[in-house]
C-alpha cells in the first residue's frame, strides 16, 4: 500500500524531496496552486484528492479537532 501525501508550505522542501526520493507519492500545495489557502481549505482539498495532509503547522491539531 502506497501513501499519497498532500504537503503544505510549512514542511521544508528538503523533507518533501527526501520523501519523493524514497518513492512516496507527494503533491505539494505549491504544485497544486493552493499554497496561500487556509488550513481548512487544504484539509478539504487533500480529502478530495484521497491524500493525507502532511503539515508542520502548529495550530493544525486545533483545526482538525474542530
Amino acid at each position: 500500500m502506497s501513501l499519497a501525501l498532500y504537503v503544505d508550505v510549512h514542511v521544508p522542501i528538503v523533507v518533501t524531496e527526501s520523501l519523493r526520493r524514497r518513492g512516496l507519492d507527494v503533491l505539494t500545495s505549491q504544485d497544486d496552486g493552493t499554497d496561500t489557502q487556509d488550513d481548512e481549505v487544504l484539509l478539504t482539498r487533500a480529502t478530495e484528492l484521497g491524500r493525507i495532509l502532511f503539515t508542520q503547522d502548529q495550530d493544525f491539531l486545533r483545526i482538525a479537532a474542530d
